[in-house]
């Protein structure tokens, strides 16, 4: 059942042309499945039906990823890096001036950074509703320069929207968004209704370079070659945990990796962010979502939205 599922899925999500042909063949081939698997006698069939899955399986692995596609405008532009010496400049940085969630001046700009000056790290968990699933990204923190936000996300094309479901099945293309927080935190916070938490996490600012040293080398890589997102081997989640264990995290897998929403929990207990408050207490005053709408566009949002946080301290994290 598990195969004839995932194979009539496949061919429904595939890169065939028309909608209907896809919903057509997706049903022609669960129907000859369940003849050959359940039905017919013949062993035969079974062997047919055997062939045709590795059929849909090679075609499956087949479907390229691209960048050359019709992109919505928040994801249009791929960021790249730019390394010279202790210099990053980021091209492809996203400021957009939103007027709701889907009015808003398409705005890209360069960006230059320090390595030598980042202190810290953020990490940021945004909910579509309240529950076991979110979004996850992270704000590396300069002392000489706002912070800088990166996104892992889906790339929907123009009439596109996330669909779980669809994205294990090559529906969507996987972008890093670089930008300003204003854009990146403040178009959740104030457009979207999410409900958006910030947490600073325990490390020291030499491990806050080798995990922004990976993101770049990441950022570079998806420049050239592009890749499919997938929800959960190539998600937000999934790959902040895979850069830490790169940059040098020690702790085994955690359920809480996947149904990311419970990842502030996973942070607390593991001892990533600070504990001397109760943990409830803790997340309901990382809640930014009051600040970031008093600061509206103002140019010292990251700064407004930080300011009634509960103080970080550092602590070795538990592996």
């Amino acid at each position: 059942m598990l195969v004839v599922t995932w194979a009539t899925l496949a061919i429904y999500y595939s890169n065939l042309p028309w909608s209907a042909l896809r919903l057509a063949s997706a049903a022609a081939f669960a129907a000859f499945a369940i003849w050959a698997l359940w039905i017919s006698p013949n062993r035969r069939a079974r062997f047919a039906f055997g062939g045709t899955f590795i059929a849909v399986v090679t075609w499956w692995i087949l479907i390229p990823p691209s960048h050359d596609r019709e992109w919505r405008p928040e994801v249009a532009v791929m960021p790249r890096a730019l390394i010279e010496g202790d210099r990053v400049r980021f091209t492809g940085v996203r400021n957009f001036d939103y007027r709701s969630r889907d009015d808003f001046t398409v705005r890209y700009e360069e960006r230059e950074v320090e390595r030598s000056h980042l202190a810290a790290i953020d990490f940021y968990v945004s909910y579509w509703a309240e529950g076991p699933v979110g979004h996850t990204f992270l704000s590396f923190v300069f002392d000489n320069a706002p912070p800088l936000a990166v996104s892992i996300e889906t790339r929907p094309e123009v009439g596109e929207s996330f669909a779980p479901v669809a994205s294990l099945f090559k529906q969507f293309e996987l972008i890093y968004v670089v930008g300003e927080e204003r854009d990146v935190v403040g178009v959740r916070t104030n457009h979207r209704s999410e409900a958006v938490y910030l947490y600073r996490l325990n490390t020291t600012a030499a491990d806050a370079r080798r995990l922004f040293d990976v993101y770049v080398e990441r950022i570079n890589e998806l420049a050239d070659r592009p890749e499919f997102y997938h929800l959960l081997s190539n998600s937000c989640t999934i790959n902040i945990i895979r850069y830490a264990n790169a940059a040098g995290r020690k702790g085994r897998f955690d359920i809480r990796h996947l149904l990311n929403g419970l990842i502030d929990s996973y942070l607390y207990h593991s001892g990533r962010v600070d504990t001397t408050l109760p943990f409830e207490e803790l997340r309901r005053q990382s809640l930014i979502n009051q600040a970031a709408q008093e600061a509206g566009d103002a140019p010292d949002f990251p700064v407004r939205i930080r300011a009634s946080l509960p103080t970080t301290r550092s602590s070795k994290a538990e592996p």
